[in-house]
């Protein structure tokens, strides 16, 4: 087969039909190193890394997706109908926008909405809100709730401007969307899982707070995103398995 113009990935049977889904190409490569058997890097363009191993004998792939909602929207559009990749699951960071909502909690995204028209452009629907999969959603939360690994589910704004003019701003967005937290990719996420037919969910971590100001580090951001990571993992092994969840 002839690889994308962003993957060059050119046997679709090299992607498992789960991709997890950081940001960040280190932190996939994270990923791929301190969890998979068997991890194989099998893309490199643009330093954007995949890879595909097996996590308790499931065989899943890890790829980053890079910031923003185009850089989102390009690869997981590729995956889910170049690649015939049939699951999602993203795993990034998010900033609060609500006290009951603080550092290092983690957020499972019930619903985005966004300022963008790339729903309407990628869907044909005129809307800026978007859910993900209600099954996949589900799945992750019993998931979470069988590893006793609390999680808040809301709703997100997902936004393309990380340096806003006004910063309050997002008492207006909350107040009016119900949005409690704000990151930059889920949107792209769902819009192409419904184009394509396929399934999406988004797991967050709070790196930030606009309520408190504490804001983490890096390296500190790394280390706790431990928790999210194992949902995600664990996820896919029982939704491969588990016939009650298989694709319609």
């Amino acid at each position: 087969m002839i690889p994308t113009p962003h993957i060059e990935v050119t046997d679709k049977n090299l992607f498992a039909k789960t991709v997890i889904m950081p940001g960040d190409p280190l932190r996939a490569k994270l990923i791929a190193e301190n969890y998979l058997e068997d991890a194989k890097l099998i893309n490199t363009v643009r330093n954007m890394f995949a890879y595909t191993g097996t996590y308790k004998g499931k065989k899943v792939s890890v790829m980053a997706h890079g910031m923003g909602i185009p850089s989102a929207g390009i690869y997981t559009a590729e995956l889910f109908n170049h690649y015939d990749v049939d699951n999602i699951i993203r795993i990034g960071s998010c900033g609060s926008y609500v006290p009951e909502i603080n550092v290092y909690d983690v957020v499972l995204v019930t619903e985005a909405y966004c300022e963008s028209d790339y729903i309407e452009i990628v869907t044909g629907q005129k809307t800026r809100n978007i859910k993900p999969n209600e099954i996949l959603t589900k799945h992750i939360s019993e998931t979470a709730k069988q590893l006793q690994i609390p999680i808040i589910s809301a709703k997100v704004h997902c936004t393309d401007v990380f340096y806003r003019k006004e910063f309050n701003e997002y008492i207006k967005i909350h107040a009016e969307q119900g949005c409690k937290a704000v990151e930059m990719e889920s949107v792209a996420l769902f819009a192409n899982a419904q184009a394509y037919g396929k399934k999406a969910a988004c797991l967050l971590t709070v790196s930030d707070s606009f309520i408190t100001k504490e804001v983490t580090t890096s390296q500190e951001r790394q280390m706790a995103l431990t928790k999210m990571i194992e949902i995600a993992l664990e996820s896919n092994t029982s939704f491969e398995t588990n016939k009650s969840f298989e694709l319609i």
